[in-house]
């Protein structure tokens, strides 16, 4: 039985940041209402009349990588869409199972387990980090509907310091979504005119990468909530993996409408991010997407993000502009937009004003 129970006004931050009970524990105690600290403005809610069921994005067999058909199904996927699903694509299936339910394991741990990995008490590396809220405008504090763990996969960290319920499995996921990142990067520069990832380019395209699990527990009220704000990644480009649960919604081509994106057993979503939309000069496009919460189920994602190194320079490749093509952005060092991404925490594609020219 639950021990306790949260009034609006209690001090939610305190027990599920500092404490790191999350939003599992406050579900724990017997939630029936979401607190005043969990309610979403307006302009961040789901709406149903928002929801096109009329669209979906693409779902494409990348079994031969070497079919050009296969590229230009990529290739057009990026430009269009942004969002878009493969299957066949030779991560094994029980990989994929181990690694979702690696995520139960972690966030159902006791929250004395789970606050060893906390932001504010890891100190000895910055390998694993908890994030839990959401900055909105002028700093106001509203938590999302979701846990987090981020593992950061660069050989510098340690992934000895990564918890037990979830570190062979993240990198056994690693070592086999690595190769494929590589192969589809390599497919999408192809539609560039670039040529394959070299050592001076894999630094720019992929040199840091982390693997995020997201665990989203039930939510008494799914409508005035949401698990993940609407948003574009900072990376190049991200592979998610979701379990059947749903809840991932992507933006539409017709105004403000929203996609859902249809869990297929096996399949991994990927998505362009705002470094792969400045580089390609607009070519391939950064879009924004939320994630939805359900009022019985806990879901969970594993996003596996394939970043820039932060020394890194960003800006169109030459190949794009060697025929007087009018460049977009400005040539920027990563890191520093990085700053500016999680400083300023901009919505949606707002982020990539910093980069413009």
């Amino acid at each position: 039985m639950p021990s306790s129970k949260f009034e609006p006004n209690d001090d939610i931050l305190n027990f599920v940041i500092k404490k790191a009970n999350g939003l599992k524990g406050l579900v724990d105690t017997g939630l029936e209402n979401i607190p005043n600290q969990c309610i979403q403005p307006k302009d961040q809610r789901l709406e149903k009349s928002q929801i096109d069921n009329q669209e979906s994005i693409p779902t494409i067999d990348i079994s031969n990588f070497d079919d050009l058909s296969v590229e230009k199904s990529i290739q057009d996927a990026a430009s269009k869409w942004g969002f878009f699903q493969i299957i066949n694509h030779g991560i094994p299936i029980e990989v994929l199972d181990d690694l979702k339910e690696a995520g139960h394991k972690f966030f159902e741990l006791p929250s004395e387990e789970k606050v060893k990995y906390n932001k504010e008490s890891y100190n000895a590396s910055e390998s694993v980090l908890m994030f839990w809220s959401a900055i909105g405008e002028k700093d106001e504090k509203v938590l999302e509907w979701r846990d987090g763990i981020r593992h950061s996969c660069n050989p510098q960290n340690d992934s000895n310091l990564w918890p037990p319920q979830t570190r062979n499995q993240v990198l056994e996921y690693q070592k086999w979504a690595t190769p494929l990142a590589k192969k589809l990067l390599e497919v999408l520069l192809k539609g560039l005119n670039v040529n394959e990832i070299d050592e001076s380019l894999e630094p720019l395209l992929m040199g840091t990468m982390a693997i995020n699990i997201n665990y989203y527990p039930p939510c008494p009220n799914p409508s005035i909530a949401i698990g993940f704000r609407r948003h574009c990644d900072m990376s190049c480009i991200t592979l998610l993996l979701q379990d059947d649960t749903g809840g991932l919604y992507v933006q539409g081509t017709k105004g403000d409408n929203w996609i859902h994106v249809n869990p297929i057993k096996g399949a991994l979503a990927v998505n362009i991010g705002n470094s792969l939309q400045i580089m390609s000069n607009d070519r391939y496009k950064s879009i924004e997407h939320c994630v939805a919460v359900d009022s019985s189920r806990a879901r969970i994602s594993v996003p596996l993000f394939v970043n820039p190194s932060p020394d890194s320079v960003i800006g169109p490749f030459p190949q794009i502009l060697k025929d007087g093509e009018k460049s977009m952005y400005k040539h920027v060092l990563f890191s520093d937009y990085w700053d500016h991404y999680f400083s300023k925490r901009p919505s949606g594609k707002a982020s990539l004003d910093f980069a413009k020219i």
